[in-house]
């Protein structure tokens, strides 16, 4: 059987725990919050000048050679490790200022190897590398003047506090330097000593006895996003001390550039190419340490975002019979560029610079079939209130378009256009070398092609269902509109527009700005005359371009009466930029929910108001309760002695017939009682 609780402690337990948390709170975790410090080691006051740190050591080491020495020799370690540091100008400095210490492993591991041993047996000093070499950047150094200039600038800035005492800094300067490469061209880097107390003081985060600390201690990082002005709007770094860590915070939280994922081999084709945006040029970036994206590759995509979709592949040895298969990938690093369906994958093996890869994608941003969009109408040609490719001075150009739903069927079909594209392209490049072999059923589309009046493209039927329903004068079925339940007519149509500029009716054109019918239908009249024709043969390259040309020689040949049509507008296809939202909003400088918990539960140990507090709230808490349960006693002795007093009260009496008093029933005057007047009364 359990034992019961007695009811006093049941009444009073909450007073129980709160003073019982006060004592251990005051007595246990306050003392370990606050050890003692290297100044108590030489019983000596806090911020005691180097002279008398040397004073007090020199008395206590005589004490060790005394033949009543009772110290022992961890206690001996101590004041020895406390003596090297306190007499060491940075190493004191740090310490007094911002409670600075980072060789406490030397103080552990030497205790933990001498703990048995006489103190004459320990290797001095202990400090050995407390005076290091630091490497000079003193031209990359703030001061005031300067920190105040370098945030004005309207560029991120990353900072990072360091100690030239420290062995910590020393090391990741070389890390520091790799980061200063890397973020060329994105942010700034600059430092702070901390000896520079009125900048170094302005990072640090404070205690309740409002002595300044860093948290983590030194090297730490700081940075200013582009839109930050005001000095108490940086962020703090939360991460490691490490170069791609480092990079991708500031990236991505900082300066707002996207991230550019990892794929397996088992999701880059389905959840890469097969779900990215088909108009899209698929750029694949190898690499053999799985690091991420540096940030010139980030800014690359993000400012090509409109041509080119981004992945990286991380590369495995047992996985590089499939990518040479695949994609003619020998080994990393590589870039690949996959520029339309059926397309031969173009392959770059090595490093490149910034400058070089800008130069990659330019020239390699574009599929080799264009996709005809409200972006690039203009700038293809294909567009009635465009001009040609040629010049504003060619009178008729020439667009073919492939056009249907995105699928199966119409990636074939634009793989037939884009090799009757590539055989006119060779037909070309077979004129001007002089050889003559070129054939003449298609020597108009080959000169027209060179001459950039022929534009081959493809055009999402489904997306842009109107302008697809007028070039082809057909309802919303087939390469036109959304697919229906069931609907297996997915057959890509294959057309060409003849446009014709009239110089005569553009200078008596008259612009109709207000035409309300105009902006009802959200058409307005096109500056060059269409005609279409449909192509109706096999899907065959050579026939394919007979047609073409035969329509461009009859186009360019024959007299064909001008006239005007309301085109509709193509549709706006917004770029699915999924991947880039969000992230400028990042700020991760360690303000998220658990960081802040977790901190400011530390912090709460070293508050010495709070055990006196718990005290008092037990104290209060145990009154209330005394106070509250000695209240029903003395309620109960006032309502017995208004019970008493009842008893003793005499009831009212009434006289009855023999003079007695009478407790009669008739006495109480019943609930409800009337009385009746008596109208035939005696007395009368």
């Amino acid at each position: 059987m359990a034992m019961e609780i007695p009811p006093v402690v049941r009444r009073y337990w909450l007073p129980i725990l709160l003073i019982t948390a006060g004592f251990l709170f005051q007595l246990l975790v306050l003392p370990h919050s606050y050890p003692p410090s290297h100044y108590d080691a030489l019983r000596i006051e806090r911020f005691a000048p180097v002279e008398r740190v040397v004073e007090a050591y020199e008395q206590l080491s005589k004490e060790w050679l005394s033949e009543t020495n009772h110290q022992s020799t961890v206690d001996i370690i101590k004041i020895r490790y406390a003596y090297e540091l306190l007499t060491n100008p940075i190493l004191k400095r740090d310490y007094d200022l911002f409670g600075l210490d980072e060789h406490t492993d030397v103080l552990e591991r030497t205790k933990e190897q001498y703990q048995k041993e006489h103190f004459l047996k320990i290797d001095l000093p202990l400090l050995k590398d407390s005076l290091l070499h630091f490497p000079d950047y003193s031209f990359n150094v703030l001061t005031h003047e300067s920190f105040m200039r370098a945030i004005a600038e309207e560029y991120p800035l990353l900072i990072m506090v360091y100690s030239k005492g420290s062995a910590r800094c020393a090391q990741f300067m070389e890390y520091w330097k790799q980061i200063g490469a890397l973020l060329d061209g994105v942010a700034n880097t600059a430092m702070v000593e901390v000896g520079d107390l009125q900048l170094a003081g302005h990072f640090t985060e404070k205690r309740f006895s409002k002595q300044p600390f860093f948290r983590n201690g030194v090297p730490t990082l700081f940075a200013y996003p582009a839109d930050c002005r005001s000095p108490s709007c940086y962020m703090r770094y939360p991460g490691g001390l490490f170069v791609d860590s480092v990079v991708d915070w500031v990236a991505t939280s900082v300066v707002g550039l996207p991230r550019i994922l990892y794929y397996s081999k088992e999701a880059l084709g389905p959840q890469f190419i097969g779900k990215g945006a088909p108009h899209k040029v698929k750029v694949i970036f190898f690499s053999s340490t799985g690091e991420r994206a540096a940030p010139f590759l980030r800014q690359a995509a993000q400012e090509y975002s409109s041509y080119a979709s981004f992945a990286f592949v991380l590369w495995k040895e047992g996985e590089s019979q499939i990518w040479w298969n695949s994609l003619g990938v020998e080994s990393a690093p590589a870039l690949v560029f996959l520029k339309g369906p059926g397309t031969k994958p173009i392959v770059r093996h090595g490093t490149f610079s910034k400058s070089e890869f800008t130069e990659i994608m330019e020239e390699h941003k574009h599929q080799e079939l264009r996709q005809l969009r409200s972006d690039t109408s203009l700038e293809l040609g294909c567009d009635a209130r465009g001009h040609s490719r040629a010049g504003n001075d060619t009178t008729v150009w020439y667009c073919v378009v492939v056009a249907g739903r995105p699928g199966v069927a119409l990636s074939k079909k634009r793989q037939v256009l884009r090799k009757a594209q590539d055989q006119l392209i060779s037909a070309v490049d077979t004129s001007t070398s002089g050889n003559e072999d070129n054939s003449a059923e298609i020597s108009s589309a080959a000169t027209a092609l060179k001459d950039n009046r022929l534009t081959f493209v493809w055009l999402d039927g489904e997306v842009q269902k109107q302008i697809c329903a007028f070039y082809l004068a057909t309802d919303y079925n087939g390469a036109c509109g959304p697919r229906g339940f069931g609907d297996d007519n997915d057959k890509p149509e294959l057309f060409i527009v003849r446009f014709q500029r009239n110089a005569t009716h553009e200078a008596l054109k008259v612009e109709k700005k207000n035409n309300l019918f105009e902006a009802i239908q959200g058409q307005r009249s096109s500056d060059a005359s269409q005609l279409v024709a449909r192509y109706k043969g096999p899907d065959e390259i050579q026939e394919i371009n007979k047609w073409v040309s035969q329509i461009i020689k009859d186009g360019d040949t024959r007299e064909i009466p001008y006239f005007t049509s309301k085109v509709p507008d193509l549709v706006p296809e917004e770029t699915s930029k999924e991947w880039l939202k969000g992230t400028k909003s990042i700020r991760s400088a360690g303000k998220s929910l658990r960081n802040n918990i977790d901190f400011h539960f530390r912090d709460y140990l070293t508050d010495v108001r709070i055990g006196p507090t718990l005290l008092m709230s037990g104290c209060i808490s145990l009154g209330m309760i005394w106070f509250r349960n000695s209240q029903p006693n003395q309620s109960a002795r006032q309502d017995k002695a208004q019970k008493d007093e009842t008893k003793r009260r005499r009831p009212k009496l009434s006289t009855s017939l023999f003079g007695q008093p009478s407790d009669s029933i008739t006495d109480v005057e019943p609930k409800d009682a009337r009385q009746w007047e008596m109208t035939d009364s005696d007395s009368d």
